[in-house]
């Protein structure tokens, strides 16, 4: 008998966590992929995923269009609202035997209650981590929502244990966006040329040669620093004056200040060497965060891949606090001189030796057959 698989994607760096795993389950003989688009992920100003789809080759089978226009907690609250209203909707119309979610983006709470509520087995990808803001709060609840547990670390899966949930529903698989940096092992060289692929705004510079690249989020539980805490990072960045790719942040309130900090820097420094991307394919992002000298931000990319590539990363403030990680990682506060004083030690240590915490690179196959074979007994559906 085959399964309906239906994956939510509601960002752009979901899509990336889990593009092994779609293909597994496109492949997979017992698995039909149903894939949702929604929230942020079909925003153009976050980078809209719709080509990187169509060059996978996926096929969308429903676009929920509930992001609200609007960086702040209300919004953050009324698209998780509205994603739950148009997901059940979704679901009753496809039919779907087990439905997965991702991470803890607030968003991903909207596939979490409509499929809890709707009685369709909830399948969770990496549940049990920690990070110490907001995000903890939304993976917990999404975790105590689900019926089945893909965590991505040993500690995770125990914690998710602890938590409460049956062990035989635990499967600790490795994170699938750990697949695609093993494909990056393969052929590791800038082969294309992203200022041209991917436009964006700035100056260009030659990618054979040392840069930096950053990627800074809003604290969700600061907000009201995330201003003040961006220009650190461009003062830094200023004094600094090596040649950097800086992308866009996530969809979380505070964003709208990070915007506006990165637009009005723009304005006055326009000869620095810094050029600006809303969203580039996951394999070419990796293979961008393999070559490049250091990576600064507070992105869980740094800690994850990065990690597993060997990058050396500066994670600035408390967005990635009680995140597992490896020695790639080196702290600094949401300070100019904390974060120059990292980088410079960081540039000095050159690349570290890979860490495989987070995967093994067979991730999303692992996932694909579990999803094909676990026992949904213990989860009764609702006649649709």
């Amino acid at each position: 008998m085959i399964r309906k698989i239906c994956v939510v994607v509601t960002a752009r760096a979901s899509y990336s966590r889990v593009r092994t795993l779609l293909q597994a389950i496109a492949q997979h003989p017992c698995l039909e992929l149903q894939l949702v688009i929604a929230a942020s992920a079909l925003l153009e100003k976050y980078g809209s995923l719709s080509q990187s789809i169509r060059k996978d080759a996926f096929a969308i089978t429903a676009k929920v269009s509930n992001a609200l226009d609007s960086e702040n907690a209300t919004a953050a609250a009324k698209t998780t609202g509205l994603g739950t209203i148009e997901l059940a909707s979704v679901f009753e119309n496809i039919r779907p035997d087990i439905v997965v979610t991702i991470a803890d983006r607030f968003e991903t709470m909207s596939t979490a209650i409509a499929a809890a509520f709707m009685n369709i087995p909830l399948a969770h990808i990496q549940g049990g981590e920690m990070t110490g803001n907001i995000d903890d709060k939304v993976r917990h609840a999404v975790t105590q929502l689900a019926d089945i547990h893909f965590a991505a670390t040993r500690m995770a899966t125990a914690r998710i244990i602890k938590m409460g949930q049956q062990p035989e529903t635990v499967y600790h698989t490795g994170c699938p966006s750990i697949d695609q940096v093993f494909e990056v092992f393969v052929d590791p060289r800038i082969d294309f040329d992203p200022f041209h692929l991917y436009g964006g705004v700035g100056r260009t510079f030659d990618l054979s040669k040392p840069y930096l690249m950053v990627m800074q989020h809003p604290v969700t539980t600061e907000p009201e620093n995330a201003r003040q805490q961006i220009k650190q990072t461009f003062d830094a960045i200023h004094a600094l004056n090596i040649p950097t790719l800086w992308f866009w942040p996530n969809a979380d309130p505070g964003t709208s200040e990070i915007a506006g900090g990165i637009r009005t820097f723009r304005e006055h420094h326009e000869n620095l060497p810094i050029h600006f991307f809303k969203n580039t394919e996951p394999i070419h992002f990796l293979k961008l965060l393999k070559n490049t000298a250091c990576l600064i931000g507070n992105s869980s990319a740094g800690i994850r891949e990065g990690g597993c590539l060997g990058t050396p990363v500066v994670n600035i403030g408390s967005r990635q606090l009680g995140r597992e990680r490896g020695s790639n990682v080196m702290d600094a506060t949401p300070e100019k001189d904390s974060i120059l004083n990292a980088v410079h030690q960081q540039l000095a240590k050159g690349n570290y030796a890979q860490n495989h915490m987070y995967g093994d690179g067979n991730a999303g196959r692992k996932i694909a057959a579990l999803l094909a074979t676990v026992p949904l007994t213990f989860h009764k559906q609702l006649s649709y």
